[in-house]
């Protein structure tokens, strides 16, 4: 049994506070530093929520990928490593589908709104 909330519903809860009733009362520069720091608080509530699986689907398609396993941040410099000597090319069809799902979790996170991360969800965004 949960008895406190998570911390994605208490970073929420904060940026909602703040969106709806403090920033109204705002104007100017103030207004544009609470709008930014609203922003944050929502890139970090949705990066907590959606983070983990994001980086254990990008590992397991590393893996697939490189053809053996390790923790995400040795297997991202060995893709780089793969890319900059040319092992890997744009024409390298499951490298570009790594890429393409990598960038769509990033901006699940990142910028869940952004119009063309929308079209290619099917025309809805993620909860967030």
């Amino acid at each position: 049994m949960r008895e406190q909330p998570r911390a994605a519903e208490l970073i929420q809860a904060v940026a909602d506070f703040l969106r709806d009733d403090a920033l109204p009362r705002l104007d100017g520069l103030t207004a544009f530093h609470m709008r930014v720091a609203v922003s944050v608080l929502e890139i970090v509530r949705r990066e907590l929520e959606l983070g983990p699986a994001a980086d254990a689907r990008e590992q397991a398609r590393l893996a697939a990928l490189l053809g053996h396993d390790g923790d995400l941040e040795r297997l991202n410099e060995e893709l780089c490593a793969r890319i900059a000597d040319g092992t890997y090319t744009p024409q390298h069809e499951a490298l570009m589908q790594h890429l393409t799902a990598t960038v769509l979790d990033k901006l699940a996170v990142d910028q869940p709104g952004y119009a063309n991360f929308r079209r290619l969800q099917g025309g809805t965004s993620p909860p967030g």
